[in-house]
């Protein structure tokens, strides 16, 4: 299937890879092709909103970082050589949905069964690459030090509580096949929140393990990711005692019940009053590399609360922030060196019932076939507790599976 919806110029594909969970839809959903799409002018959420009022419908899309600055007064100066828009939604001509049982096909102007023909007769085309790539840190490893004690001396003095700093891993003159990294990078690190973006030249290979914003009718559930420890594989005894350190740990759980307070505060912007509750606090989680700390923070929307509403009142998710958000944003911006771009952003859908459900934009390679430029991001919470060498080692676990998959 994949192979056969790369023959479109816009696609998306959400991936739970056998995660279940007492949310979970679908086990992987894809739409393909755009009959109708947000016009690249049009960035901008007042547009968003009257797009999904406009297209009771199917609608696939993203949103990207640097939508920060039109909720607050905020800039990003710094260069984005992937080139992503900040936010860009289509109504696909092709929608396939499996929940685990059952395949359904749906599209406005193909029968469903020459759409699963032509799936099965399609072969896999020789992927293509280049030269081995040349790998870089934008900045190095003293300047990341340097750059986690300044973040410190400003919770020190008041500014914030804890801040999430990320850094760039990036190869000029790439030529690669974003499919076959796509699947190899599935293989290795298969997790809940996988998606595979095309958006004509430029691509997103996403590996996330964490959810962003859910909604199932007037119920709203976000789930932030804070808290990292790593696993180990070859000892299922010390693993489960790392597990039992990440939850007993008090540096990861002040990290994320921030994080937490945070997502309550976002929710009650939107939400009925008293309805903002936390149904679970410093829930554990394993993945492939990874054991998370995961909480679940839910509510129920305000009658009359659209698409766009939600997620000015909500996004950048706090998980890939910090606190107080405003102060935390503006002081990413001085001290990172690259955009985010579409990186801790989100992809998702939002169905005809006007439900939806969107990642967080994390593990993730981007790829910008026209300029061949690949960049993937990394970084993790940065409190006055954090140990500045330890979370640069999270920060390089954290990118793992894409250095694995690069190599």
């Amino acid at each position: 299937m994949l192979n056969w919806c790369t023959r479109f110029n816009i696609f998306i594909f959400l991936d739970s890879n056998g995660y279940r969970d007492p949310y979970s839809k679908h086990e992987w959903i894809l739409g393909a092709g755009a009959v109708a799409a947000l016009e690249p002018s049009a960035q901008h959420l007042d547009a968003l909103g009257h797009f999904t009022e406009e297209n009771d419908d199917w609608l696939f899309g993203h949103l990207g970082y640097d939508l920060k600055n039109q909720a607050e007064i905020l800039s990003s100066r710094h260069p984005d050589k992937v080139g992503f828009p900040d936010l860009f939604f289509f109504r696909p001509a092709i929608v396939i949905r499996f929940d685990g049982q059952r395949l359904e096909i749906s599209s406005a102007s193909e029968p469903p069964a020459a759409i699963h023909a032509a799936i099965e007769t399609t072969t896999a085309a020789a992927p293509t690459s280049g030269p081995p790539l040349r790998v870089q840190q934008r900045i190095g490893k003293n300047t990341y030090l340097d750059i986690i004690r300044r973040l410190q001396e400003h919770i020190r003095l008041g500014d914030c509580y804890e801040i999430n700093f990320c850094q760039e891993f990036f190869a000029e003159e790439a030529v690669v096949d974003p499919l076959s990294l796509y699947l190899r990078l599935s293989e290795i690190s298969p997790n809940p929140f996988a998606g595979f973006y095309r958006l004509h030249d430029r691509y997103l290979l996403c590996a996330s393990p964490e959810r962003f914003l859910q909604k199932t009718g007037s119920r709203i559930i976000s789930q932030p990711m804070k808290g990292t420890i790593r696993r180990n594989l070859a000892d299922a005894v010390a693993d489960e005692q790392l597990k039992a350190e990440l939850q007993q740990s008090e540096k990861e759980r002040s990290e994320n019940v921030m994080v937490v307070d945070l997502v309550r505060n976002d929710l009650s912007r939107i939400c009925t009053e008293a309805s903002v509750e936390v149904s679970d606090l410093f829930g554990i989680y394993t993945f492939p590399q990874v054991h998370q700390m995961v909480s679940t923070v839910t509510g129920q929307l305000r009658p009359g609360v659209g698409f766009a509403d939600i997620i000015r009142a909500t996004f950048p998710m706090g998980s890939m922030t910090g606190a107080p958000k405003i102060r935390v944003m503006e002081l990413i911006e001085q001290y990172e060196h690259s955009r985010r771009g579409i990186y801790s952003g989100a992809i998702g859908y939002i169905d005809p019932g006007n439900d939806f459900d969107f990642n967080v934009v994390i593990r993730s390679i981007m790829y910008n076939r026209t300029d061949k430029y690949l960049s993937y991001q990394a970084g993790g919470g940065i409190t006055f507790y954090s140990n500045p060498e330890q979370e640069y080692e999270e920060c390089l676990l954290k990118a793992t599976a894409i250095k694995k998959v690069l190599e």
